[in-house]
Formats: C-alpha cells, structure tokens, sequence
C-alpha cells in the first residue's frame, strides 16, 4: 500500500492568513509553514504558476519543513501556454511561449528556482495543469513530448482542464500517452452540472505517484470571481465518496497526493482536515465488501496497441495518512 499525503493547493493564500487558522505566534512566513508541515504531508505551491520560483524561497522551505514533507510545485503560466503579464518575465522576455529561445531560458530559470527542493528531497511533483483550450490532438502529443525530455528525473503531473481527454474513446488514449511519459494523471473533483466539467476519472498512469485535487462543486466554475469559482465547503458525505478511490490508487502507487483547492477561507484545511481523519478511521465494512466485489469482477482489456498501465512497484507497508508522523515531527 503506498503513502497517502494530505495537504491544500496553497499555505499563503490571502484568504487562508485572515481566517484565524494560523494560531498567534505563527503567522510570519515561517511560522506558517511550519505549523502548516506540522499538521500535513504535502502542499502545492501556486505562487509559481504567477511567477518563477527562486532559489532562495525554495531553500528556505526546505529548511523549515521535516522530513518527509513535499511540495507539489505548479509550472509557471508560460510553460502551459497560458496568458503570462511581461512584468513577471525575466530580464525583460517577451512573454511568448512560442519562442524556442525565450522558452528555454525560461526552463532553465523555473529549474534553477525549484532546485533546493529536489536537492533537498522535498521536491514531490511538478504540476502541468493545462489551459481548456489544450486539446488532444498531434500538437499536444508533441508538447507534451517536449515537456517530458525538458524534465528528466522529474517527476510530473498533468491536469487537463478540456473534459475531452477524459471523454470514452479518447481516455484509454491519454492514459497511454500519460504512461509512455511516466506523467502522472491528476484526478478532480467539481461539479459535474456544466459543459465544461472534468469527469472525475482516477486513472495510475505512474508507479510513483497519483494526484487529486478537488476544486469544490460550484457551478461558477469558469466564471465569475475567484471565490465565486472555489467557494465550497464539502461534506463529510462528499469526501467520504472518494476514499474507496483514494485507497485503491494507493494499492497501484507508491503514493497519493490528495490536494484541496476550495481556497476560500479556511475551507481547504478544514476539507484536508476532514480527509486526514476519515482516512485514518480505516474503511468501513461497506466500503471492504465494495472493494472485494470490485476485485471479483473480469478486468478490461487495454485496446489493442495501449500500454497496460504499470503496477506497483513493492513499498514498505506505511499509514494511510501522514498526519501522525507530522505531528510527532513538530
């Protein structure tokens, strides 16, 4: 069984400091990492898809966190062609990802920022979430090609914001061309009432890692405001559905990140909080005899000329949740 790490999309989210969640004592920079690592496994750093990452931050996170903890870093705006503002461009770049040589020195400075990380052994995974408008297609296989020998030794994870990748008769093929670049294929969670929203497929396209992340279930997704878009507090009935799922992917990978990007509030920490216990609490009988079922049933076929995707590789047997070693750690 793999690792379960539970965290949130973002430490220093503005609306996360103004909750009160941050005891008195704890609110600079580094206390609120530090009491952050003490209660979670993992965190997505955001700030880093707005602008590159330096080395001196990523030092510093490194130095304030236990071993253990890890950070999902998410690629900035530039390498996932989405719209970058100059100003946060290096040494006067046009922000143009189509440039060959802008695209390389901007490589080469988010690799040099996120660095003392991976040095450090707290880099976790780079996070590709791609723009709706990335659809399947050669040029996408392409780019990702690229990502992919740009960031040997990485490892990566891809959500894809087009619902098209996850639609029957294209899924198994994003599950191959995920698996062929060892990428792992991040999961979500939101409403399922729009056009626009991504089915909640929880396909191992890596031995090493799984992701989901659960964006809440408003159905301002894509519109309005960033609260109106995140504002979501879940239940506990709601994040109860995906522990047989969670569990599962920890059977297929060495570990599980499970992200929560309802960033409103406290509503993130409170909804990783909730997941932290209820995986702790173990299955239930309920879930067991679903599971045993589910194991009974005739496996599926890949298509003809689709990898099977890889199985787990052996790991020592380890807490479902990292919340435990967290504390101890602080």
């Amino acid at each position: 069984m793999g690792q379960i790490l539970v965290g949130t999309c973002s430490w220093t989210d503005r609306a996360l400091v103004g909750s009160g969640w941050y005891p008195p004592g704890r609110r600079d920079a580094e206390g609120r990492l530090r009491h952050y690592a003490e209660r979670f496994g993992v965190v997505e750093v955001d700030a880093s898809y707005y602008a590159l990452p330096g080395e001196r931050n990523s030092r510093l996170w490194a130095e304030r966190t236990p071993d253990g903890f890890v950070f999902d870093v998410k690629a900035f705006s530039l390498l996932t062609g989405h719209p970058t503002r100059e100003a946060v461009m290096p040494d006067g770049l046009r922000a143009e990802h189509r440039d060959p040589a802008v695209l390389d020195q901007v490589w080469a400075r988010f690799a040099a920022g996120i660095e003392p990380l991976r040095e450090a052994g707290r880099l976790g995974s780079v996070l590709f979430q791609f723009p709706p408008w990335f659809r399947p297609g050669q040029r996408a296989e392409a780019f990702l090609r690229e990502c992919a020998e740009r960031t040997v030794g990485w490892q990566l994870a891809v959500e894809f914001r087009h619902p098209s990748w996850w639609e029957p008769g294209q899924a198994e093929a994003t599950g191959a061309l995920l698996t062929r670049h060892g990428m792992a294929a991040v999961a979500v969670d939101m409403t399922q009432r729009l056009t626009s929203s991504v089915p909640p497929v929880t396909l191992v396209t890596s031995s090493r890692l799984s992701v989901v992340r659960f964006h809440g279930r408003s159905t301002a997704w894509g519109t309005g405001s960033k609260e109106d878009r995140f504002r979501h507090a879940y239940g506990e009935d709601e994040l109860a559905e995906w522990l047989p799922r969670v569990r599962r992917l920890a059977e297929r990978t060495e570990q599980v990140h499970v992200l929560f990007n309802n960033c409103c509030g406290d509503a993130a920490v409170s909804a990783a909080e909730t997941m932290t216990r209820l995986l702790d609490d173990g299955p239930s009988t309920q879930e067991e005899e679903e599971e045993e079922e589910a194991a009974r049933l005739p496996r599926a076929r890949p298509a003809p000329g689709v990898p099977p995707t890889p199985g787990p590789r052996p790991t020592p047997a380890r807490s479902s949740s990292s919340s435990s070693s967290r504390r101890a750690a602080g």
